[in-house]
């Protein structure tokens, strides 16, 4: 969980989520959505893979990477626990 947090701290990695909200993309894609290098993306698509918010598929030598949803979901349901909002109840605590 606090590699997720970890990952979703960073501006450009939330922005990557975003994107492929609409469906898997290819690094370079993705690499030509920002005025960043090359290395520098690979750095973020790697916090994002290694927190498991996205996995990867190679399609000969190009990657194409996919939004995890369940990793959402689970940092979603650990949010709204800790807000009070989840589904929980006192009863759950017992």
């Amino acid at each position: 969980m606090n590699n997720l947090f970890k990952a979703l701290s960073h501006p450009v990695r939330r922005r990557i989520i975003a994107m492929l909200r609409q469906g898997p993309m290819g690094s370079g894609e993705i690499a030509a959505a920002f005025d960043m290098s090359w290395p520098t993306i690979t750095g973020h698509l790697n916090a994002l893979k290694d927190s498991e918010l996205v996995s990867t598929e190679k399609h000969g030598q190009s990657v194409r990477y996919r939004l995890e949803i369940s990793a959402v979901e689970e940092a979603m349901a650990f949010l709204m626990d800790l807000t009070g909002t989840g589904s929980r109840t006192p009863e759950d605590d017992k």
